[in-house]
């Protein structure tokens, strides 16, 4: 696959070859930790020495959780964690898959050795010669690690590895092979699940509780790397709650443990033998480890696999809200402590909540008694919440909390999660302002900091073809339609919302409020992306009848000391968004 530009690092499904020394990711890259087509015959990618007779088919299951490995020793060293591994390598896999592709599609980029290395000529043979023979129709093969988690032959693996396969072929470690079957996959966390029949019942592993661990905590990751199976390292757990814009409901385990191409899929395990991560993913500036590797939580990753497994599928709750942060500046303007919770920007006609029980400008402060300490938290929440299930929910509305009641819908069968696909969140997370800091690990390169417009689509390209004149000219050569002496507030003319601005700006029908005409350049308005066309529809959650009644409530708020005015405005098209406009 093409490599897919995101933060400044880049995120990609590049074809690699079987050592690190040969990975040709590009420079900063974020890379699903899978490797593609190698110069590794399939035979090879079982461990080189045979071990003992301890077959993954073998009717006994792995043995109890050995007590917590003490990681000091006397003598030189640390302690071994043999004994630890080699209880836990039966139940680690490597998968292979094969799909039938049309001419160069699929194929990518053939990995590369370095000039002057001694396997530069051995490669340029292989791939090309690989090249070479491809016809019009041709297999592209692809390796990756996966797990045990029953002994009827249920594997845990990532979407990424399996996705599109025409085949797929489970590695077992004493070199044995099955067919494997796709049960369900869920691409916003990048899980799969997979089937296999085995004549006899398989060693597995257990999930343990990943909220558990700390920073710091020993781990060990087994995997496949570049097609060398059943490889062990160990490392310690890094940082927790990791949001590398990979999906909406990031909270990866970070980990210096090495995790290479090949190990997508492959478990993490604490020093007891529970998995608590899933490896999948890594930054690396040359495909290889260094020591950034990136694991889904089993806090989430346990939950999601249960229900691949039920249902083939995932069912998540679904509250029916479109969300934006809460900044400094829009938590003072609302009168809130401090920076926190999740704000309410539109609610989605048809939802849960379109009853009014949740309403846009409130704050949601707690979720079913779980405290949402920023935006991100809520749509992990929720998703994480059964479908049907009624919960508690805790606002800020007009200045005071108070508890709602809220049943929760299904997020699949929602017209919102259809239309927005695996960009949109919970509930849609909307862009805040440009001058809004979102509060992002690692935002995109382009700076949208992988959030979607207030209409899903790239807020670049939202603002093209409405922003196109220079700064100088912008707010000076709108025309004012309707209305002859225009308000100005806070760098904002202001007019009455009347069937001549509606035609100008090319207004929905169902938006009301004030329309702003023009923008002052380099004032604060501008600097949080207020533009002409945009519609003033409250203040301080108060409606917007006219001109007049936006210039009194700012100067009321100015009386009463708030340093920002907090404002809902509504695009064009009726999507709506908050913006703190700092008072001058």
């Amino acid at each position: 696959m093409a490599p897919t530009n995101r933060s400044p690092f880049r995120r990609t499904l590049a074809l690699l070859a079987g050592t690190a020394l040969l990975a040709n990711v590009g420079a900063g890259g974020v890379a699903h930790a899978q490797t593609a087509p190698a110069p590794v015959a399939p035979e090879q990618a079982a461990p080189a020495a045979p071990r003992p007779a301890s077959s993954p088919v073998s009717p006994a299951a792995v043995a109890p959780a050995a007590p917590p490995m003490q990681m000091t020793a006397p003598g030189n060293g640390p302690a071994s964690v043999a004994d630890l591994a080699e209880g836990l390598l039966d139940a680690v896999v490597n998968i292979s898959t094969s799909q039938n592709v049309k001419g160069d599609e699929g194929a990518g980029p053939a990995p590369r050795a370095p000039d002057g290395s001694p396997f530069q000529e051995f490669f340029n043979d292989f791939f090309n010669k690989q090249q070479g023979n491809r016809g019009p129709n041709h297999n592209v093969s692809s390796l990756g690690s996966g797990f045990v988690i029953d002994p009827t032959g249920y594997i845990v693996t990532n979407n990424h590895v399996i996705e599109g396969a025409d085949d797929i072929e489970v590695n077992f470690a004493n070199g044995s092979k099955l067919k494997a079957k796709l049960i369900g996959t869920d691409t916003k966390t990048d899980l799969s699940v997979l089937k296999v029949e085995p004549k006899q019942p398989l060693k597995f592993v257990k999930f343990g509780d990943s909220s558990t661990m700390r920073i710091g905590d020993w781990v060990m990751a087994i995997g496949n790397p570049f097609g060398f199976g059943g490889s062990v390292t160990v490392g310690i757990i890094s940082g927790r709650g990791r949001n590398i814009n990979a999906g909406p409901y990031d909270n990866f385990i970070q980990t210096d443990a090495a995790i290479n191409k090949g190990n997508s899929g492959g478990p993490l395990f604490n020093m007891k033998g529970e998995v608590i991560g899933i490896n999948t993913a890594i930054i690396s500036p040359s495909g290889g480890s260094i020591g950034i590797g990136f694991s889904v939580p089993s806090e989430l990753a346990s939950g999601v696999v249960e229900q691949l497994r039920e249902y083939g599928e995932t069912r998540r709750g679904w509250l029916g809200v479109r969300i934006q942060p809460v900044t400094d500046e829009v938590a003072d303007s609302l009168g809130l402590d401090s920076a926190r919770g999740a704000l309410v920007a539109g609610i989605i006609k048809g939802g849960p909540v379109d009853d009014g029980s949740i309403k846009a400008g409130d704050v949601i402060l707690k979720f079913d008694g779980k405290a949402v300490a920023e935006m991100r938290d809520l749509p992990r929440v929720v998703a994480e919440s059964p479908v049907g299930k009624e919960v508690d929910v805790l606002v800020l509305r007009d200045g005071k909390e108070q508890t709602v009641k809220v049943t929760l819908g299904r997020l699949e069968d929602s017209d919102q999660a259809a239309a927005a696909g695996d960009n949109s969140s919970d509930d849609g997370v909307i862009n805040p302002d440009p001058g809004e800091n979102n509060d992002m690990d690692e935002p995109d390169q382009d700076g949208d900091q992988g959030q979607t417009a207030p209409d899903g689509q790239d807020p670049h390209q939202q603002d093209q073809g409405q922003d196109q004149k220079s700064p100088d000219q912008k707010g000076q050569d709108q025309a004012t339609p309707g209305q002859a002496t225009p308000e100005h507030v806070l760098g904002l003319s202001l007019s009455l919302l009347s069937p001549e601005t509606r035609k100008a700006f090319g207004i929905a029908e169902s938006v009301d409020g004030v329309v702003v005409t023009e923008v002052a350049p380099g004032s604060a308005a501008a600097e949080k992306g207020l533009k002409p066309g945009d519609v003033i529809v409250e203040v301080a959650q108060e409606f917007m009848k006219s001109p007049d009644a936006v210039a009194t409530k700012v100067q009321t708020l100015k009386q009463e000391g708030r340093r920002n005015a907090q404002m809902m405005v509504a695009a064009a098209n009726g999507d709506l968004r908050f913006v703190a406009v700092p008072m001058e």
